[in-house]
């Protein structure tokens, strides 16, 4: 039975989330999960006075006589590169890290370079082999899920963690945050740190063996957390994170240009949301996040509405992103397309930690670990 369309009256989430629900007003689930998130303990803390000093403080005392107090994640985009800005301006050293996938855009790479040598932040690279990353990408698309961007954000959180192990710093500050990234559609894309799925996909679809491709397990996730002791910090949680403000700064004290969509840093990712995602699975991302700046108060419901009737992705570069993807992937246009008609599947079709967490006493475990 088909679903009839609705779209939520306080943000623009819609059914395209097969699992939004509404209240008698029509406001979505997703708004209240919002909302719940932003008075929680968790998230308050970070808002009072004094907190962003405090951390600060901790940051640089657990800094001393090491070459950085804490890494951070560059990508090129708004939210890293703004995340940067505000750690440097706090006076806590960084070391920056960056993943290149092998897709970055020209203009991410001169963002970047202008971005650390402007704020004098030292960088490290980790360049992942292309043929097994290749691989794991097919493999992904082979699965046919909407989670292919899974193996770059799995990969990028496992090198933060392998770069303040190594450097013995207690800090990881990420540009992650409730103003621009307020919520998640577990429909759209789940699994980034599940390794017992992006193993199992693997194992499945791809034809090459994990030899140089960051990664990491429940285990090693507890061994960076407990273990050492390693804090990943949403930075940009405890200041007054306004996207616009972010873009003003970026442009004029760091010459950074802008792409012209979130993430669109990335080639690879500009295509995936862009043309598969909606045109395979029928969904489109920019939703939430328009929809993640009504609800902090940066946008109106019908400036997102606006927003959403613009493309910001014309037929032309899509044409062009198709032919580079599908050339640089090693498929043809036929392969591509039998790749997009596979049967849609979803993250629960597969092998994965969280099938495991459904029992009640690995759950209880599992929360009470993530406590600490």
């Amino acid at each position: 039975m088909t679903k009839t369309y609705c779209i939520c009256t306080k943000c623009i989430m819609d059914t395209s989330d097969p699992d939004i629900n509404f209240d008698k007003q029509g406001i979505c689930s997703h708004c209240y999960r919002y909302e719940g998130y932003v008075r929680s303990e968790t998230y308050l803390k970070k808002k009072q006075p004094g907190a962003l000093e405090t951390l600060v403080e901790e940051i640089k005392r657990k800094g001393q006589g090491k070459p950085y107090d804490c890494i951070i994640g560059v990508s090129g985009g708004v939210d890293s590169t703004y995340a940067a800005y505000i750690t440097k301006k706090l006076g806590i050293r960084p070391l920056a890290v960056h993943l290149d996938n092998g897709w970055d855009s020209e203009l991410a790479i001169n963002n970047i370079e202008k971005t650390l040598r402007t704020l004098n932040i030292d960088l490290y690279t980790y360049v992942i082999d292309w043929e097994e990353f290749r691989d794991i990408q097919l493999s992904f698309l082979k699965a046919s899920t909407p989670d292919s961007e899974i193996p770059t954000d799995h990969a990028i959180i496992a090198l933060l963690y392998k770069m303040a192990a190594r450097y013995k710093i207690k800090f990881i500050l990420a540009g992650t945050n409730a103003a621009t990234e307020g919520g998640g559609v577990a429909a759209w894309s789940q699994g980034h740190a599940d390794w017992r799925y992006i193993r199992a996909i693997q194992k499945l679809n791809g034809s090459m063996l994990f030899k140089s491709y960051p990664h990491y397990n429940a285990l090693a996730f507890i061994y960076y957390t407990i273990i050492k002791g390693i804090k990943w910090i949403d930075i940009l949680d405890y200041v007054n994170y306004e996207k616009q403000n972010a873009l003003n700064i970026l442009q004029t004290k760091l010459c950074w240009k802008h792409y012209g969509g979130k993430h669109y840093e990335s080639i690879y990712t500009r295509f995936f949301q862009g043309y598969i995602l909606p045109q395979k699975f029928g969904f489109d991302k920019r939703r939430l996040h328009l929809s993640s700046l009504i609800w902090s108060g940066q946008l109106s419901r019908d400036q997102a509405l606006d927003e959403m009737r613009k493309t910001d992705y014309p037929d032309d570069l899509q044409q062009q992103d198709k032919e580079y993807v599908t050339k640089k992937l090693g498929i043809t246009n036929d392969m591509f397309e039998g790749l997009m008609n596979l049967p849609r599947r979803s993250f629960w079709d597969y092998p994965s930690y969280k099938k495991i967490f459904k029992n009640q006493k690995i759950l209880a475990i599992y929360r009470f670990l993530k406590r600490f």
